[in-house]
């Protein structure tokens, strides 16, 4: 797996559809839906994309490119396996990928929540334990959403804000009170990683590094690790929870193991050699040209397609608004009318290419209606008309160029926004009216091939204008460093959108992140509008309401001329051993967090 493949995900969570009615719990359920209830009854069986009778035993060994100097993911410093975090714990909740954002009972048995959406309350399995045998408790679950709430990485910090009160109830459940109705909030509060209290009490959580291995409930231990170089998960034989009804079928690998390179091409020859069993792959031109080696033509590795519904999110290089050079949104668009999407697209990926990403939330029933705004998503901007950019209520197009190697017209338009700009060309070169030029450096993680060739043919385009960009490629533990303190000027990033789009939003594009370290707020956008369309999300009453904010918001973030967007696929490109195997039946997030390894197994 790449290591940047799954920060479409992280965070964040959506879907294809809702039920419209919503869901008022008046006694403890068996799960609970952002809307209406549930699609599996309290007596199901398994996922419905799961395989309870799946067969148990083999491996499946992935790669990455990068090192590792933490086993610990819920820390704010160090490098750790970003897999960790979903393999290797918990939570009271476990999400199904084939609804929009549904949770059923994994570490907690039921869940309730009121109709004014002010608190939820869990009740654990008594059978629960940790992977020492001990039980798992209430006090287990309230220390651990506290830690990692005050002294874990920034993710957790947002949701814990807006918690009232954690207390155990006279009946031993544990509930927690929020400090404003908060539709979503319940099921997040579901879905943090419980961690064992005792381990901790006489050792440092925030420091923990390779001498500490977490203890948790997950059907996987950390079986054997050299740093840097490789982690090996065990499946746990004494796993408590094998029999639960959203457990069967899924863990049915004995061994998952992490290689670690030191660039992708070394991982692809890996793979090749028969180093690594599995691999995707986010080129298609590759997928189509280099998967011929013999170990495919001989039928030992199979490709496979796997399609998905989920919105693309945006995957492109983001500016970084904090910077002077790239405050004025005219600038921003022409940075954009810069980049000759087609002419890039066609020479990396071959043929006519694949399609673009046009909106933050396009390929799902999320994404904005083009043309202009209307009906409720034009009710909820009009308030801010006055501060929404060109293209946010008239609708916002993507620059299109013709194909060929000089996107005259592009250019054209690029140099009259940055004249309007106050930019002028002197001797060659872009220059501000304070007579600096406009130089600007692009921050790359060590291992990116495919960004790096996209950068230096962009480079060229620049140099048209006059604009002379750098390139820097650092390790991955320095480029979390300067993304975290939002050094740089321009970056790639990708950033996950789900089918239920709700807190995680905030921390993605909220002003907070402006000036505060370690948000997913890259660009620095600080933007009312945005915020209020969040806010909206998540006290919608009904589909219909939810859904106009999120499209509103689609329209702020694009117009808002942030990030160059890439192209994207709305099929995941797996290729594997042949004796590793998946259910016909696919969830609609497709290959997501959930699928592979959870519900694959060996024969």
């Amino acid at each position: 797996m790449k290591s940047n493949y799954f920060q479409f995900v992280r965070s964040g969570l959506a879907a294809t559809a809702f039920l419209a009615t919503t869901a008022v719990f008046a006694e403890p359920q068996h799960g609970i839906a952002m809307y209406g209830d549930p699609a599996l009854p309290p007596d199901f069986v398994s996922l419905p994309y799961a395989n309870p009778n799946a067969p148990t035993g083999g491996r499946i060994v992935t790669g990455e490119v990068g090192g590792f100097d933490s086993l610990n993911p819920h820390i704010r410093k160090g490098r750790v396996p970003w897999q960790l975090r979903f393999l290797a714990y918990e939570s009271l909740m476990g999400q199904s990928w084939d609804e929009p954002f549904t949770l059923y009972g994994l570490l907690a048995e039921t869940v309730e929540t009121d109709s004014t959406n002010l608190w939820v309350e869990f009740k654990l399995r008594p059978e629960a334990r940790f992977s020492d045998g001990s039980p798992v408790t209430a006090e287990d679950v309230i220390w651990s959403y506290e830690t990692l709430g005050t002294k874990g990485h920034p993710r957790y910090a947002g949701t814990w804000a807006k918690i009232e009160k954690s207390e155990i109830t006279a009946d031993g459940n544990i509930r927690f009170t929020f400090k404003e109705p908060d539709r979503e909030l319940a099921l997040i509060m579901g879905m943090r990683a419980i961690l064992k209290k005792a381990q901790w009490d006489d050792a440092s959580f925030e420091d923990s590094g390779l001498d500490t291995i977490p203890i948790s409930s997950a059907p996987y231990v950390i079986d054997d690790f050299e740093a840097g170089r490789f982690v090996s998960l065990k499946r746990n034989p004494d796993y408590w929870g094998r029999d639960v009804p959203f457990r069967r079928g899924t863990n049915n690998i004995d061994e998952l193991r992490m290689e670690f390179y030191g660039d992708a091409t070394a991982m692809f020859e890996a793979f090749k050699a028969g180093e690594l069993n599995t691999i995707r792959e986010t080129s298609t031109a590759k997928w189509a040209q280099q998967y011929n080696f013999p170990r495919v033509t001989n039928g030992e590795v199979v490709k496979s397609e796997i399609p998905h519904q989920r919105p693309t999110g945006i995957d492109g290089f983001v500016m970084n608004t904090r910077r002077d050079i790239f405050k004025d949104w005219r600038v921003r668009e022409a940075m954009l009318q810069a980049f000759n999407y087609e002419f890039i697209n066609g020479k990396l990926n071959g043929g006519d290419g694949l399609p673009r990403i046009a909106s933050y939330f396009h390929n799902s029933v999320l994404a904005m209606e083009p043309g202009e705004a209307s009906g409720k998503v034009a009710e909820l901007l009009e308030p801010y008309k006055g501060q929404l950019l060109p293209g946010t209520l008239e609708g916002y197009v993507l620059p299109a160029s013709d194909g060929s190697a000089r996107n005259r017209k592009g250019i054209r338009e690029a140099s009259r926004l940055l004249e309007e700009a106050g930019w002028v060309v002197k001797d060659g070169v872009l220059t501000g009216q304070d007579g600096k030029p406009f130089v600007f450096d692009i921050l790359l993680k060590q291992g990116s091939a495919e960004h790096q060739s996209i950068v230096n043919i962009y480079k060229e385009h620049l140099e048209r204008l006059g604009i002379f960009a750098t390139v820097t490629v650092v390790d991955s533990a320095q480029y979390r460093e300067r993304t975290d303190a939002y050094d740089f000027d321009m970056t790639h990033f990708i950033r996950g959108l789900s089918l239920s789009p709700g807190n995680e939003q905030m921390s993605y594009w909220g002003s907070d992140g402006v000036t505060n370290p370690g948000s997913r707020n890259l660009m620095g956008m600080n933007s009312p509008a945005a915020e209020a369309m969040i806010q909206r999300m998540l006290t919608s009453e009904s589909q219909e309401d939810y859904r106009a904010a999120v499209k509103a918001l689609d329209r702020i973030l694009i117009a808002g001329r942030y990030a160059v967007p890439l192209w994207y696929s709305n099929v995941s490109l797996l290729a594997h051993d042949a004796n590793l195997k998946f259910s016909d039946k696919l969830p609609i997030y497709g290959d997501w967090i959930g699928f592979q390894p959870d519900v694959w197994w060996s024969e």
